[in-house]
């Protein structure tokens, strides 16, 4: 049974291997027909460190003319969607750090006994999570996402962002403590529903 959609995934693969070929040549239908393919997918990468989706069509913008100025520096080697993912992660970044100030939120709480009943116990739909990341300060949310979702480590990202890694990892810390608390508000929300 696996069989079917690993040749699935194949024949995706090799698609797209054969759209970055046109490309190469600048095939303008190439081109087009790669930025249809990979667009949605990578304007959600652009959400998670967007403030609202026409910064995130920005940043998607950015990364595709980017990608296709630099695509003789993709040598074949790895995932060339991974390869594309990384460079939406970097023009988010380097757009961030041009845009914003680092400066940290402080008037978020550090606990909040409130709502200090725990995680949702019938789990969080992704949706949902994205949301709340959102709702994350600027910095907050890059950090956040750099580290959970892409993979960084907090050197990497002191780098990146012109921070050093202990702030990153401050602020690593403080991100979880808001999403944590905004998860436990949820569900203090959902059993105050539930018990009227």
């Amino acid at each position: 049974m696996v069989l079917p959609n690993y040749n699935k995934m194949m024949t995706t693969d090799t698609r797209l291997i054969e759209i970055w070929e046109g490309c190469l040549k600048n095939d303008r239908k190439q081109q087009e027909l790669l930025y249809k393919t990979l667009a949605p997918r990578m304007l959600a990468v652009c959400m998670r460190y967007a403030n609202d989706k026409d910064e995130a069509q920005d940043i998607l913008q950015e990364g595709f003319i980017k990608m296709f100025k630099n695509a003789h520096n993709y040598r074949g080697e790895g995932n060339l969607e991974g390869w594309i993912r990384r460079i939406m992660v970097h023009c988010a970044i380097s757009r961030y750090r041009k845009l914003k100030p680092m400066v940290l939120v402080e008037e978020f709480p550090e606990s909040n006994d409130a709502y200090n009943n725990g995680y949702n116990d019938h789990g969080l739909e992704v949706k949902d999570l994205l949301k709340m990341i959102q709702k994350l300060p600027g910095t907050y949310r890059s950090v956040f996402n750099m580290y959970a979702v892409e993979g960084y480590s907090h050197q990497e990202i002191g780098s990146k962002l012109g921070i050093t890694e202990l702030l990153s990892r401050t602020t690593l810390h403080r991100a979880r403590t808001i999403l944590k608390n905004m998860v436990n508000q949820l569900t203090a929300v959902e059993q105050h529903c539930m018990a009227g």
